[in-house]
């Protein structure tokens, strides 16, 4: 396959972001998004959803923030490159019997009865819906109803496993679910926790992360060097289990309807 086919939903510089630059002929474009560091110390993010962000401090000029977001230009357009390659292969849910369905890293056949008695269970294999009801819209919104469900219970559980490693946490957090464009997760400044419920799709080891993720900003708010070292010491291989799940984003995310 051509490769430059691969990048052509990304180059419409102003669809993408407030600014844009050019790497290698392609133009990037860009949020910028305040950051509550003291320091000129500009952050990169670049979501599967193929949108990126610069978070800055508000103190910092648009050309030193765009200055900035140049010379990581490489590593933008690569991470861009393979998330886009990521969805490219994936087939959209049609929610029709046959299709793959993932849970916890496995993948499920999804199987769909007639029945009065509305239900989703998962049986040897198979995520199985039973319901009277028809069309794409019906099924989804069951599934979307049972993965809720699922994830609120299972995110409850592993945080409370995980709590002892987070020492500088004093009480369990509470928990809240949302769909959201371009996070996993989050931790308000009140030290809530907001999860994406379609995370429950992706292994127990992303899971993992993703809450411990929240729990060290409780500590440190800001993706600063104290939050990396905490990051480290309660979890030594999280960049790896990171670029995975962002990786397989595509496949957990598949169908879902975003939030704005």
């Amino acid at each position: 396959m051509d490769q430059s086919l691969l990048i052509q939903p990304f180059v419409q510089p102003y669809e993408t972001g407030d600014y844009c630059f050019y790497y290698d002929r392609h133009p990037i474009g860009f949020s910028r998004v305040a950051s509550r560091s003291k320091r000129d110390i500009v952050q990169i993010k670049v979501h599967p959803t193929l949108e990126v962000e610069v978070l800055a401090p508000e103190s910092m000029s648009d050309e030193a923030v765009l200055e900035a977001a140049k010379r990581r230009g490489r590593w933008i357009f690569n991470q861009l490159k393979a998330f886009y390659e990521n969805q490219y292969y994936v087939t959209p849910l049609q929610y029709r019997s046959g299709e793959t369905h993932y849970y916890l890293g496995r993948q499920y056949q999804l199987k769909i009865y007639q029945d009065r008695n509305e239900r989703v269970r998962l049986m040897r294999g198979y995520l199985e819906v039973y319901t009277e009801k028809e069309g794409r819209d019906a099924i989804r919104s069951l599934l979307h109803t049972w993965y809720l469900e699922k994830a609120r219970d299972y995110f409850k559980r592993r945080l409370a496993v995980l709590l002892p490693k987070a020492n500088w946490v004093n009480e369990t957090p509470p928990i809240r679910l949302q769909t959201m464009k371009t996070q996993w997760g989050s931790c308000s400044k009140q030290g809530r926790l907001t999860f994406n419920p379609y995370l429950v799709k992706a292994p127990q080891e992303a899971i993992d992360y993703v809450i411990l993720h929240e729990l060290c900003h409780i500590a440190e708010y800001n993706h600063s060097e104290r939050f990396y070292q905490l990051m480290d010491s309660v979890m030594t291989h999280w960049r790896e289990v990171k670029q995975r799940l962002d990786n397989n984003a595509y496949k957990y995310l598949n169908g879902v309807k975003f939030q704005e």
